[in-house]
């Protein structure tokens, strides 16, 4: 069977850029093994196989999900000119199985996606937007480190994709493809409502060019609300909890910068001089926020860390990441150092609140994404308050972050409880001789 597509959708393929955006996805897969290491590394040495499992957990059930339906829902609106659901999500069985984007491969109407006259194929499309799911996803599980259920989790993963990040991946981007969704930048959604719109499109679209509110706002509400929920754990405030393994996380800082540049040049969707401007953008911010976070550090400890050093890299990598494509050089090393040293002063809001955010995703993804998401709206050249001297765009940031926030925090909030009847936490027993031994059957080290 061959699917009916709108005309629009097929288009002569770019192997330039198709060659790029594989790249691209296996840059992105990669950063879930670097998320791995980064957040193995700073669990302590009984808990590092279960912190490193829940993020390849992430990799397996995210991945067979977005195949099946999370694409449809997030993009099928677009190609298969149906209408969405309220602007929310697009219907999971328009696509399910994804096997219809295949139907013409191999033929000169190979099913494309054509945006701003680059063209790649819908399967390559779909697999480096797969790979932003099981990332997203992945990220949640430093929050609940030493202490959760590996089946609840897993079963998490499925829920929360769906319910969660598949319709926000919608809102933001449906429009990439033709569809949309309300905190996109067509006539339907939240800037239009606000600042109007010409010929179908908002006069001050929001930006989140790679996942300010997608991933990072997303993935740092959840993570949030599951401390609140979950609980802390059995030696909160009375334990000191050490990295077990630096380099470690020195290993998965790396990575994740590495493969940042999949996920941030990646997301131009072909290899061109916007893509190099993401590229030095990327990198300018990320350097500046290692010298933020280390600012802090030497200013109120003395001391200059490694650990500083990879969550700095992290906090500018989350806040370049909305803001990467509409900044000037210069304009990211103001956002990266001022991400690197408002995530070092957040990191220690869980123990002024009471919430065990056991490896500071709240800290790190949450504050330097919402920094971004907004900063944006200040520092972006030609349209921010600072560079463009108006202050729509701030407004329409704000707006999006704070719709971002209450969508995440009040669905993660009913999949949570709705998860308590299985058991969320194994065992203060099996938590003190080590969640590895205990969900695994395995230790990391065997020592005498």
């Amino acid at each position: 069977m061959v699917l009916a597509l709108p005309e629009e959708v097929f288009g002569e393929v770019n192997p330039g850029d198709t060659a790029w955006m594989l790249a691209a996805a296996g840059l992105v897969l990669l950063m879930t093994p670097g998320l791995a290491f980064f957040y193995g590394g700073l669990a302590r040495g009984k808990s590092v196989l279960n912190m490193m499992m829940m993020s390849f957990g992430s990799l397996a059930t995210v991945s067979v999900v977005y195949v099946l339906w999370g694409f449809s829902m997030s993009f099928s609106d677009g190609i298969t000119g149906n209408s969405d659901i309220a602007g929310i999500f697009a219907n999971p069985f328009a696509l399910f199985g994804s096997d219809q984007l295949t139907a013409t491969a191999g033929t000169e109407d190979a099913t494309t996606y054509v945006t701003a006259g680059m063209s790649i194929p819908a399967i390559v499309f779909l697999g480096f937007q797969l790979t932003f799911a099981v990332i997203t996803v992945a990220l949640i599980s430093g929050a609940l480190a030493e202490r959760v259920k590996f089946s609840t989790w897993l079963i998490f993963t499925v829920l929360w994709s769906t319910i969660v990040y598949f319709p926000l991946s919608h809102m933001v981007w449906g429009g990439l493809v033709g569809g949309g969704g309300i905190m996109g930048g067509g006539e339907d959604g939240f800037a239009a409502w606000m600042f109007g719109s010409t010929d179908g499109e908002a006069n001050v679209a929001p930006i989140d060019f790679a996942g300010g509110t997608v991933v990072h706002i997303n993935a740092g509400m959840a993570a949030l609300v599951l401390a609140l929920i979950v609980g802390a754990r059995s030696g909160f405030g009375r334990t000191a909890y050490r990295p077990h393994n630096i380099p470690f996380v020195m290993l998965g800082a790396a990575l994740l910068w590495f493969g940042w540049f999949g996920f941030n040049a990646g997301s131009e969707l072909a290899a061109d001089m916007t893509a190099g401007l993401v590229w030095v953008n990327t990198t300018a911010a990320t350097a500046a926020a290692i010298i933020g976070w280390l600012a802090v550090e030497i200013i109120r400890d003395k001391h200059a860390t490694s650990v500083g050093a990879a969550s700095g890299i992290v906090a500018g990598l989350v806040a370049i990441t909305p803001a990467c494509g509409s900044l000037t050089p210069v304009g990211s090393l103001i956002l990266g150092v001022i991400a690197g040293a408002l995530a070092a002063l957040a990191i220690g809001l869980k123990n002024k609140f009471g919430y065990d955010d056991s490896l500071d995703v709240v800290g790190v993804h949450l504050v330097a994404g919402l920094w971004g998401t907004v900063g944006v709206g200040l520092l972006a050249k030609d349209v921010g308050l600072f560079w463009g001297g108006d202050y729509k765009q701030v407004v329409v940031q704000i707006v999006i972050a704070a719709f971002a926030l209450v969508f995440t925090g009040v669905l993660t909030t009913i999949i949570a409880l709705a998860l308590k009847p299985l058991g969320w936490k194994i065992g203060q027993e099996d938590e003190h001789n080590g969640i590895d031994e205990a969900e695994h059957a395995e230790t990391a080290y065997e020592l005498a």
